[in-house]
């Protein structure tokens, strides 16, 4: 069982990245997924979260600027997102929730985390 996430990169404020996050040894969609961030020294913040049945949450810091979506076909997850600021660098955590949990932003309620993938956002 695995989650490998890419994509992460340098870029401007103002501009867009595309998160991948890959999953291996079961069937993404029958689990809630979720991004987390974190930066040194603080908690891992929950970010976007999509359900078994497509729903989504979002955290109100990313709201109208980040989407989920997924891939069933690709057994991938993706975070879309546009108009960043410096406040959005961070090390994104790709996760699966624990069955039945759905779509809440507790730590504790995820059983499998990719490796992270570092964003960051500077001129």
């Amino acid at each position: 069982l695995k989650l490998v996430e890419s994509g992460g990169g340098l870029v401007q404020p103002g501009g867009s990245l595309r998160l991948s996050c890959a999953a291996s040894g079961f069937t993404l969609h029958y689990y809630s997924m979720a991004w987390f961030r974190q930066v040194p020294g603080k908690e891992r913040e929950g970010v976007l979260c999509i359900s078994t049945s497509g729903t989504t949450d979002y955290a109100d810091s990313v709201k109208g600027r980040f989407t989920i979506s997924r891939d069933i076909a690709k057994n991938t997850v993706y975070l879309q997102m546009n108009s960043l600021t410096p406040e959005d660098t961070a090390l994104y955590y790709c996760s699966r929730s624990m069955p039945s949990t759905g779509c809440r932003f507790d730590t504790r309620l995820y059983d499998n985390w990719g490796q992270g993938t570092q964003v960051t956002v500077s001129s």
